[in-house]
């Protein structure tokens, strides 16, 4: 197992968010956590990555343990995230912004940036060249010099992408990643998604609203509810599942129906 969460529990001024959650994804599949607003999906990912820390349970990744290590540590071992709002730096351009996804490979140092050595202008060249690939890789190259934020939306969620898989990663969490989108930009992810597992062997985990696609993309999906699993499987036993009906009865967003 890749990714392997055992009976975490969140809890923010006693109020259970998380409620002993097993959760696990293997290396190099498609994964799905999918639950009704509120359910605690984001709230796993924020711990999973380090930006909360659990009360209780255990999260192992690649058979490490990751549980209240810092975020910039947890990207070091290999888990890349985008967020449900984009988050761009917002004075840089779209090569910096990806750039910006090499920080945590660097080795040259601060002392090396100042004098110009020639290890930090190799590894300057090194993290550019990365950079460029991971822009060729989603489709937005051509954006390079252009200010991150002026571009149309979809694209902005790309740069996020591209940024993540600057890190050089081998597993990603999507956060929501086809909000925003309309149906060319979400069948363009879907196909992106796949080809992340597919052409850099990179794990992928998803938080979608969508059912349509996270049905059409995965090949194992996790059900939240109230910060609990409460059904898991692949897609037609997670549609067909009488207690995911049963959460997502009152849903008024048509893309929730199952």
């Amino acid at each position: 197992m890749l990714l392997d969460l055992e009976q975490v529990t969140l809890r923010f001024a006693g109020n259970t968010v998380l409620d002993k959650v097993d959760f696990g994804v293997e290396a190099g599949t498609l994964a799905s956590l999918i639950g009704p607003n509120g359910a605690g999906k984001t709230s796993l990912f924020n711990s999973i990555t380090g930006f909360y820390r659990p009360q209780e349970g255990r999260i192992e990744f690649n058979g490490e343990r990751i549980l209240r290590r810092k975020p910039h540590k947890v990207t070091q071992m290999g888990i890349a995230r985008t967020f449900q709002n984009v988050r761009l730096f917002r004075e840089m351009s779209v090569m910096e912004n990806v750039m910006a996804g090499m920080h945590c490979r660097t080795r040259a140092g601060a002392f090396g940036a100042v004098l110009r050595t020639p290890g930090q202008q190799a590894e300057e060249r090194y993290i550019a060249e990365v950079a460029h690939e991971c822009m060729r890789f989603v489709g937005i190259d051509e954006y390079a010099d252009r200010l991150a934020t002026n571009l149309a939306y979809g694209y902005q969620r790309l740069v996020e992408i591209a940024r993540a898989l600057a890190t050089q990663p081998r597993l990603i969490l999507l956060d929501e990643p086809a909000a925003g989108l309309n149906g060319a930009e979400k069948a363009a992810l879907i196909e992106l998604i796949r080809r992340i597992r597919d052409e850099r062997d990179v794990a992928v985990l998803l938080i979608e609203h969508d059912m349509g696609l996270v049905m059409q993309v995965s090949e194992h999906i996790h059900v939240l509810d109230h910060g609990r699993i409460i059904a898991k499987g692949s897609a037609d036993e997670v549609k067909n599942d009488p207690r995911v009906i049963e959460a997502y009865l009152g849903q008024e967003d048509e893309e929730m129906v199952l």
